[in-house]
């Protein structure tokens, strides 16, 4: 089973992935930094840079096996919806959702994970849930905190899991708790124990959360700065792609 990461950043949700066993096919993405990143950390991974024209033929164009997608994956923007925003939501020109939801109506995998802010929640949550049960995805919602997996920072996001119904391993395997098909309270929406995983390592002599030496930032810095502030944790995801390669007989 492999994954189609969209919106990609720099390949946190892909690297926690990774780890569970489930190798990336694709990525796409269009900012041109965030692009260096991933082909320096993954040379022989294709790399399309528009959401927009992606589809089926064009990734078997680019020589992606789409037969061997089972997961998509997508960290699809979240300034809508950020506290930090102007919180336009679904109005909002940099709203990706619908083109997500076209690639994962095309491709039909069975695994759909998503990444957005913790504002999600109360702006653009609901829009993509009725649009996954719509298409017969059972889904599950979880806002984490980064501290609970040992992160110097808070760094609350949303991430909604999807399993296709058409799909389901869920019923047959008596160990899963299967997904609700009934959409939790908002106040329900589950997250993780503090201490779940062990502390993340964080370099000493560098600020923790930046990762860079103190002094006057270049322009490079500041590249980082942006990206850094849209990434993903890898730790903070990683417990759903663990339990995602479980049920898949991965791990």
């Amino acid at each position: 089973m492999k994954m189609l990461d969209l919106c990609s950043g720099i390949a946190g949700i892909s690297m926690a992935a990774d780890w569970a066993g489930i190798n990336t096919a694709a990525f796409c993405e269009i900012e041109e930094f965030n692009q260096k990143v991933l082909r320096k950390n993954y040379p022989n991974i294709p790399i399309f840079p528009d959401l927009y024209k992606l589809t089926k033929q064009s990734l078997l164009d680019g020589g992606v096996d789409v037969d061997s997608i089972g997961v998509i994956s997508a960290g699809y923007p979240c300034q809508g919806e950020s506290m930090a925003g102007k919180r336009k939501g679904a109005e909002d020109e940099r709203w990706l959702w619908p083109e997500v939801f076209r690639l994962i109506r095309e491709l039909g995998p069975t695994w759909f994970v998503g990444e957005n802010v913790a504002g999600h929640v109360t702006m653009g949550l609901d829009t993509v849930l009725s649009d996954l049960e719509e298409e017969n995805y059972s889904t599950r919602t979880f806002v984490l905190p980064a501290v609970s997996v040992g992160a110097p920072h808070q760094r609350y996001r949303t991430f909604i899991v999807g399993h296709s119904n058409d799909k389901s391993k869920l019923q047959a395997d008596p160990r899963v708790v299967p997904f609700r098909s009934k959409r939790q309270p908002r106040e329900n929406i589950a997250g993780v124990n503090r201490g779940t995983l062990s502390r993340t390592y964080w370099e000493e002599n560098q600020p923790s959360i930046c990762g860079m030496d103190d002094g006057t930032a270049t322009r490079l810095d500041e590249d980082r700065l942006k990206f850094l502030g849209n990434a993903v944790v890898p730790q903070q995801i990683y417990p759903i792609f663990e339990a995602i390669a479980k049920i898949e007989g991965l791990l």
